[in-house]
């Protein structure tokens, strides 16, 4: 005889675990404002007393959608004082997490006809459109506060790239640049530093960019780290003069690739990866000098010629702590911030205008800022004053 086999209805499990879920939260705080109308009035339900300050006069219904379904809140009414609840603000018709999660969708690049279809779905109630838009407006208010914020204290590295965006502009649609600064500051931690939109990362834009970090406080930098544009390097020079440039050896190694066969690009890698392995600036010349002269062996004379241009700019890193050495010497600590720029951006195409650009990359760059990327130390900094 076979055993008997056991069998239930997931969904219908999943239904009444939600259900008890929901009334768990409106029994909770149903009695939470119950307990609140009690301190309020100085006296229990039907309790008489001579020092009371007020009276009972029944409830009314208020509606909240949380985020485990929509919920009937009893709201007390009194006679003699007006009930004021420090539970649920004033009008809330919604949980906080609720309007977080509606902000968070269109700053992902949710179209707001779906998220009103996404909040009938998992909370019970849609929201209009201008809901929606009123949300983001004071989410918008909170990532310029944020992105404008002084810059109180030094930062020894900064890490500078443009990465571009489709955007309506005058009638056409347009590619333009968004500025993405972040820095290290003097305890070693990493924060978004700056973002902006220019046309193009003209010398003009750059030149802006910098000079507006520079008005909200940014000082102390003793080194940038970006990729060869000339207009970059010339702001710098022109609004940091102070400051050292180290041309990122990721780039360099692209230029220096892009004039190499395929079937020998792999040896060429590891010949150029072996210049910056080296360890003093001497030994470095000293090897790039010998890969210049192979490559013009192997008759690869512009990549060789792109070599000797280019090689010291790739090298500024070596005047700083060998520790640090890995990570000044190249972007990767902006890049990953650009691919996460990307796979939020490619959801919505084309903008248009340049201040929902702006501001969806703003807060793409403070969400991934609040998170772990932030509160891990990048450098030891100390090493500097050594």
């Amino acid at each position: 005889m076979s055993d008997p086999i056991v069998s239930f209805d997931e969904a219908a499990m999943r239904g009444e675990l939600k259900e008890l879920v929901r009334q768990t939260v409106e029994d909770t705080l149903n009695a939470l404002l119950e307990e609140e109308a009690d301190d309020l009035i100085g006296a229990d339900r039907y309790e008489r007393t001579a020092d009371r300050e007020a009276y009972r006069a029944g409830h009314y219904e208020r509606g909240l959608t949380t985020t485990s379904g929509q919920v009937i809140l009893k709201m007390p009414k009194l006679k003699g004082m007006r009930f004021a609840t420090a539970i649920i603000e004033r009008y809330r018709r919604r949980e906080t997490s609720v309007e977080e999660a509606m902000i968070e969708m269109y700053l992902a690049g949710v179209s707001t006809r779906r998220i009103e279809d996404v909040s009938e779905i998992l909370w019970g109630s849609s929201v209009s459109a201008a809901t929606v838009s009123n949300l983001n407006e004071r989410a918008f208010e909170a990532v310029e506060e944020w992105r404008s914020r002084p810059l109180t204290r030094p930062y020894p590295y900064v890490f500078v790239d443009g990465i571009y965006l489709k955007r309506s502009w005058g009638g056409s649609f347009e590619n333009v640049a968004v500025m993405v600064a972040i820095g290290v500051n003097d305890d070693g931690y990493r924060e978004v530093i700056g973002a902006a939109e220019g046309f193009t990362e003209s010398a003009e834009c750059w030149r802006e960019f910098l000079s507006w970090l520079k008005g909200r406080g940014l000082s102390g930098v003793r080194m940038f780290t970006g990729d060869k544009a000339a207009a970059m390097t010339g702001a710098i020079a022109e609004v940091f003069p102070e400051a050292a440039y180290q041309r990122c050896t990721v780039h360099f190694y692209r230029n220096v690739l892009a004039k190499v066969p395929k079937s020998k690009r792999s040896q060429v890698a590891a010949m150029l990866k072996a210049i910056h392995s080296q360890e003093s600036l001497e030994a470095s010349m000293e090897k790039a000098s010998d890969v210049a002269a192979k490559l013009d062996g192997m008759r690869l004379a512009a990549a060789a010629k792109c070599v000797r241009d280019g090689i010291a700019e790739t090298l500024t890193y070596t005047r700083f702590p060998m520790r640090h050495w890995r990570r000044i010497r190249t972007n990767n600590a902006i890049e990953r911030l650009n691919r996460e720029i990307r796979r939020r951006t490619r959801v919505v195409g084309t903008f248009p205008d340049g201040k929902s650009a702006l501001m969806l990359v703003t807060a793409r760059l403070k969400y991934v800022a609040d998170s772990e990327w932030g509160s891990r130390r990048y450098l030891d900094v100390s090493l500097l004053g050594e």
